[in-house]
């Protein structure tokens, strides 16, 4: 299916928040007072996800993003080294970015983040020349240079959550994906010039769609489980990870949006961001 993929080279230019996770029977409403079976920490964040993501299906990513100056942004950058990221990072004088997890029964994930979202900066002292021959890179987060930069990658995919960013910069993607459940996610014709080439909208067990600029909308049906639902947290990441990789690797639209499909129902089955994540292909 893949081809030939030695030497594949990956990035992701993005952010890290440190997660405290509960695992509870429900989220509590208004007053309500719950009991966590099990918790963990660990590093998370669109960025740091799809990275780690990206590096097990590639073999290597490098990480473009910035850490609080405390003792979790030491953690993070720490944890994220050891999952196999080559990173290239900042450190601001500020606490990282934390959030707050919930996980139901369901495995539905609830958050509730804690402090600013700490982005890299074209102007921060990073090997920004690993970008050049890049085969794909994914963007969560940035200022409007080191956006610019990531179009030294071969291809480019973006979250929409991002927009107001990505149109402000100005360049070509050659993807866009976000969630069409997600309002902070909602991604319309034209809120992006020039318009990105493929365009993914993720709707978890519906599955979801995609279409490229300028054609018809194309439903693609959520990938089969490889195991039991435990926590949504990631999925979303890993998916927008397993579709920058499959653009990067050459694949047709159609072939990389059912791989990324792929990702996200296996991040499904593991605890936290990534003990569900593919590996290989």
């Amino acid at each position: 299916m893949w081809g030939s993929i030695s030497g594949m080279r990956v990035a992701v230019i993005g952010h890290v928040e440190w997660i405290e996770f509960v695992r509870v029977d429900h989220v509590p409403a208004a007053g309500d007072i719950v009991h966590a079976r099990e918790s963990w920490e660990e590093p998370g964040g669109g960025g740091a996800v799809a990275a780690v993501q990206l590096a097990r299906l590639a073999g290597e990513c490098t990480f473009f993003t910035a850490f609080g100056a405390d003792v979790l942004g030491h953690r993070a950058r720490e944890a994220l080294a050891a999952m196999g990221l080559h990173i290239e990072a900042s450190v601001r004088a500020q606490r990282q970015r934390r959030a707050f997890t919930h996980v139901d029964d369901a495995g539905e994930r609830t958050i509730t983040v804690l402090g600013e979202r700490m982005t890299p900066l074209a102007a921060d002292p990073l090997d920004w020349d690993r970008l050049v021959g890049c085969d794909a890179v994914y963007v969560t987060a940035g200022d409007l240079a080191a956006l610019r930069l990531a179009r030294r990658a071969r291809i480019v995919v973006a979250t929409s959550r991002v927009v107001p960013l990505l149109r402000a910069a100005g360049i070509a993607l050659d993807a866009i994906v976000g969630s069409a459940l997600d309002p902070a996610e909602r991604y319309a014709a034209g809120d992006v010039e020039p318009p990105p080439r493929l365009i993914v909208r993720t709707a978890g067990a519906a599955g979801g769609s995609y279409e490229l600029a300028g054609g018809p909308r194309v439903e693609y049906p959520a990938s089969p489980l490889p195991g039991p639902v435990v926590d949504a947290y990631g999925c979303g990441d890993a998916f927008a990870a397993g579709l920058t990789f499959a653009l990067g690797a050459g694949q047709q639209p159609d072939a990389a949006v059912r791989f990324a499909a792929r990702c996200g129902a296996a991040a499904l089955t593991g605890r936290g961001p990534y003990s569900g994540q593919l590996r290989g292909v």
